[in-house]
């Protein structure tokens, strides 16, 4: 124990005697390199601080960049709130322009609020056009107008149908006495349409026009194509149909050999090889197109026009006046000349029955209907010649009597056949005018046709058609229209097809459009004078016959 002691304090001492502080030593130096560590301890201070200033760039670096994605978030969110707004409102307004639609479409194909208010004299029309400040003359001067002028020139027109009805039957009796009804096309008894029937003939001289309806020998018929009947018609082939050539037997859907498989040596009674209808043989006898089985009106026309010379030559010893083509391009445009010189125009249009109705489809009423002419020999148009008669005479008797509906398209059709002598035709025809005359007639009260009211019916007629030009857009009175009567049987295929747009050349064919517009105004310039012109005088001297027509 006694040397443990003694270890332990010799351990002492020595730590004690080998402390710097108490005993130093004498040959202590300073290390020669102390500058050199100094300088690099501030070196390395200097990095330091270096390093801090870019610590704290990059901190507020990424303060800022935190701060630029918030506020990105914000106008981000904005912009999405404002974008959610944007597209409610434009759904809410593309749903109000589609009730809008809808609602015009239902209610506005009639005329417009304006024309029909009570206020005769407040009718739309762009700024400083003629209609808005037209001013016909007195009920007066248009009356005695009418009465003298227009009524006084058709008074023979009765006459003028009767002696070429008779003419007609006879014709047409002639006709049927030469044509094997085996293999000819069969006529059948013609229909009076157009002005001469409806009583609102202007233009002299008197023209009937007659329907002429055929068809074909047995065992044949006719199969009508309407456009309504296909979706996906082009705008310029609306209105018109083909119509194809069938047997009778074609569809014979209780015969069993369309079923069943027959042997090579069983025939059927009613069906054979033979009896298909084979383009290029009995088609081209049957008038139609070549290596097709739809009627060609060329072939008609050839057909038509042939039969007519030979029935005339048939009857031509029983009269004493000659019987002519009128147009070339027109089968059955025909004149009878007198001895005396004069002349009496008429036309048979061949035409075929649409389905057991009083549709009728004609091949040479294009041009005057809808201002084209078809482009395809076999494109036939609809006709609805017989429905507006039967309109025009159903609505007649529930208006007052001596009603100024006609007498409105009358003078309407005297204006606008002076004009067309003055400035040459143009696409406005009296086929627009009738069918403006004929959406007034189911808009307007039948109390709103009184004699009385001429002047401002008349004024409104003028008005519809000028919104009808403005708008390029004036729908057919039947096709597409609901608001026709049931009563008139009009098929239904036709009233709930879509409605035709008889304006719609105008929104291509510009120069047509500027041309339409100009002889519309200049007629309604001219239109107070050339009433007043002839109501004077006629007043002058009843005696004299009115001026010639294009002298304004």
């Amino acid at each position: 124990m006694a040397l443990g002691l003694f270890r332990v304090c010799l351990v002492v001492v020595t730590a004690v005697i080998n402390h710097p502080l108490l005993f130093p030593r004498e040959n202590t130096t300073v290390p020669e390199n102390e500058e050199e560590i100094i300088r690099k301890m501030q070196e390395h201070q200097e990095k330091l601080q270096l390093e801090q200033l870019r610590l704290e760039e990059e901190m507020a670096q990424l303060v800022a960049e935190k701060e630029a994605l918030e506020r990105v978030a914000e106008e981000s969110q904005q912009q999405n709130n404002t974008r959610t707004a944007w597209d409610l409102w434009s759904t809410l307004c593309m749903i109000l322009f589609l009730m809008i639609e809808v609602w015009r479409q239902d209610h506005q194909d009639t005329p417009s609020p304006e024309c029909l208010a009570g206020d005769e004299d407040e009718l739309p029309g762009q700024e400083g056009t003629p209609l808005r400040g037209l001013t016909l003359p007195n009920k007066n001067t248009l009356g005695h107008f009418y009465e003298h002028c227009i009524r006084g020139a058709t008074a023979d027109a009765a006459r003028t149908r009767e002696f070429v009805e008779g003419f007609v039957d006879d014709l047409l009796e002639a006709l049927r006495s030469r044509c094997n009804r085996d293999t000819d096309m069969e006529v059948e008894d013609f229909i009076g349409v157009d002005s001469m029937y409806e009583n609102w003939q202007v233009d002299k001289p008197l023209l009937c026009h007659l329907l002429v309806p055929f068809t074909p020998p047995e065992p044949y018929l006719f199969h009508p194509n309407l456009w309504c009947s296909h979706q996906s018609a082009p705008l310029d082939r609306q209105g018109y149909g083909q119509i194809k050539v069938v047997r009778t037997d074609e569809d014979a859907l209780g015969c069993v050999c369309g079923k069943t498989k027959l042997g090579e040596d069983m025939l059927c009674l009613l069906h054979s090889k033979s009896n298909g209808l084979r383009p290029g043989s009995e088609a081209g006898e049957l008038l139609c197109a070549p290596n097709s089985p739809y009627l060609d009106a060329l072939q008609v026309m050839k057909w038509f026009q042939t039969a007519l010379t030979r029935a005339w030559h048939r009857i031509a010893h029983k009269y004493d006046f000659d019987l002519a083509f009128g147009q070339l391009d027109t089968p059955g445009s025909l004149k009878i000349k007198f001895r005396s010189g004069k002349s009496m125009p008429f036309n048979l249009i061949p035409a075929i029955q649409c389905e057991y109705s009083d549709l009728y489809f004609v091949s040479h009423l294009a041009r005057e209907m809808a201002g084209d002419v078809p482009v395809s020999s076999t494109d036939w148009l609809l006709s609805f010649a017989v429905y507006e008669r039967q309109f025009l005479r159903m609505t007649s008797k529930a208006l007052p009597e001596g009603s100024c509906h006609l007498s409105c398209l009358q003078i309407a059709s005297f204006l606008l056949s002076k004009q067309r002598r003055l400035t040459g035709p143009s696409a406005l025809s009296s086929f627009h005018l009738k069918t403006a005359l004929l959406h007034l007639l189911l808009a307007r009260r039948p109390a709103d046709w009184k004699a009385q009211q001429l002047d401002a019916r008349l004024h409104e007629l003028l008005c519809f058609l000028e919104k009808s030009l403005l708008e390029k857009k004036l729908l057919h009175f039947f096709m597409g229209n609901r608001k026709v009567p049931a009563a008139l049987g009009l098929p239904e295929t036709v009233r709930l097809a879509e409605p035709l747009n008889l304006f719609w050349p105008f929104v291509l064919q510009r120069s047509l459009y500027r041309k339409t517009m100009d002889s519309f105004y200049e007629m309604l310039r001219n239109a107070p004078a050339l009433i007043s012109e002839y109501s004077l005088h006629i007043s002058a001297d009843p005696a004299t016959p009115p001026p010639k027509a294009g002298v304004l």
